[in-house]
């Protein structure tokens, strides 16, 4: 552990935000997975724009890099739009 007052409050910062990372960035995944396992349009694309939430979400605090939440968001809705 660090020795200094500042450097102590820094790794407390990054314990605190990497868990929160890692909640955010498990919720999506699961929430991608079902929404691939969805089959009803209409249920897909009320989840989708939750899943579009997280998604946003991630890439608006630089958990995930903005190109690979385009692709997600773009990947997924290719699949809500394939179902009938």
């Amino acid at each position: 552990m660090a020795n200094i007052k500042g450097s102590q409050k820094r790794a407390e910062l990054a314990e605190v935000r990497r868990t929160a990372n890692r909640f955010n960035k498990k919720t999506a995944r699961t929430a991608i997975a079902r929404l691939r396992e969805i089959t009803d349009k209409k249920d897909a694309e009320t989840f989708m724009k939750k899943v579009n939430s997280l998604i946003d979400r991630l890439a608006k605090k630089n958990t995930w890099h903005k190109n690979k939440a385009a692709n997600l968001k773009s990947s997924l809705s290719k699949h809500v739009n394939s179902l009938k």
